[in-house]
């Protein structure tokens, strides 16, 4: 059997949100279309969620939540830098606005992230696979320091790094999209240094942010990873994580992180990504490419201290990893 071109990590983020997006994942790990999944621990399913992943052995981290619904540390109980005035997260935008203002207070971000890893290890008995950030919260400036450094006290080693080449030019995506896609490319770009300080790993290549909903088909994902396997040595196996967000679409008010499901959740773009991760196409593609699905674990990730080149340069983002 020849050498494949790049080793595949499918990450079905949001587990927990609620039942009808746990069961859709949970088929689709099933079929071998998703070989990981993040875990919500503030999530309406949670509980279930983390009895499915036990039930079906699936590799779980913990999908760190600054930005929806309600916190599951400290900040529950009184006012909090975090909360709006309904003891809700910020929300999405409002989160990296409170930020960029240094009205975010880190050490309660601190907080909160070490209760939701000790919330995970109370759920599933063990410490997270990996943990990475709902929105992205986790690369944002300032919180991705105290977030490599709650991780390195709680010995997890791997992370998300959500760099994909060439999203910018992917202009299938409305201009909100591009432009959030962008910020959080600057933002993981910013990660870096963190991230390598305090011994955190992640795949060489990232792609999701120009596949997510209805961008997604076995066409887009297919190009997305050529482009990150452009310019790669002969002989070289990259290691790559697909971000996914497949499942039933919620039905209200069941779902959500304490406010309900969001409009991201109820869409019919869920059900969609699940199709086409569990279609025949995508899997003959990905094979027709070189490419071979994995679990997380049964990667050698990026190694700290290994510097990310200028988006000039045609090499990928990151250096191969050793197989």
């Amino acid at each position: 059997m020849s050498r494949p071109r790049m080793r595949l990590v499918v990450t079905a983020d949001d587990f927990g949100y609620c039942p009808r997006r746990d069961e859709g994942i949970v088929e689709a790990f099933l079929a071998g279309a998703v070989t990981s999944v993040s875990l919500l621990v503030n999530g309406a399913a949670t509980e279930s969620a983390a009895e499915l992943a036990r039930r079906h052995s699936i590799p779980t981290g913990l999908h760190a939540n600054l930005s929806e619904g309600r916190p599951v540390g400290p900040a529950r109980r009184g006012a909090s830098s975090l909360l709006g005035p309904e003891g809700f997260f910020l929300g999405k935008m409002g989160f990296r606005e409170a930020v960029a203002a240094g009205d975010v207070d880190l050490p309660q971000v601190r907080e909160e992230l070490e209760a939701q890893l000790s919330c995970f290890r109370e759920l599933l008995g063990r410490a997270p696979t990996h943990v990475d950030g709902h929105q992205h919260v986790h690369v944002l400036p300032g919180v991705c320091q105290v977030f490599a450094e709650a991780l390195q006290a709680y010995g997890v080693r791997f992370t998300r790094l959500p760099l994909e080449r060439g999203v910018g030019g992917c202009t299938w995506l409305e201009a909100p999209a591009r432009a959030f896609a962008c910020a959080v490319e600057r933002d993981a770009r910013a990660a870096v240094g963190p991230f390598s300080r305090h011994g955190l790993r992640w795949t060489d290549a990232f792609v999701g942010l120009s596949t997510c909903g209805r961008h997604m088909s076995a066409h887009r994902v297919s190009g997305a990873l050529a482009r990150v396997l452009e310019g790669t040595l002969a002989g070289h196996t990259l290691t790559a994580e697909l971000m996914a967000h497949p499942g039933y679409p919620s039905v209200p008010p069941t779902g959500g992180c304490g406010e309900g499901p969001d409009a991201f959740s109820c869409s019919w773009e869920r059900l969609h990504e699940l199709r086409v991760l569990t279609a025949p196409r995508l899997r003959a593609q990905l094979a027709q490419d070189g490419v071979q699905l994995c679990a997380l674990d049964d990667l050698d990730s990026k190694r700290p201290g290994e510097e990310v080149p200028c988006e000039a340069t045609l090499e990928p983002f990151l250096e191969p990893s050793l197989l």
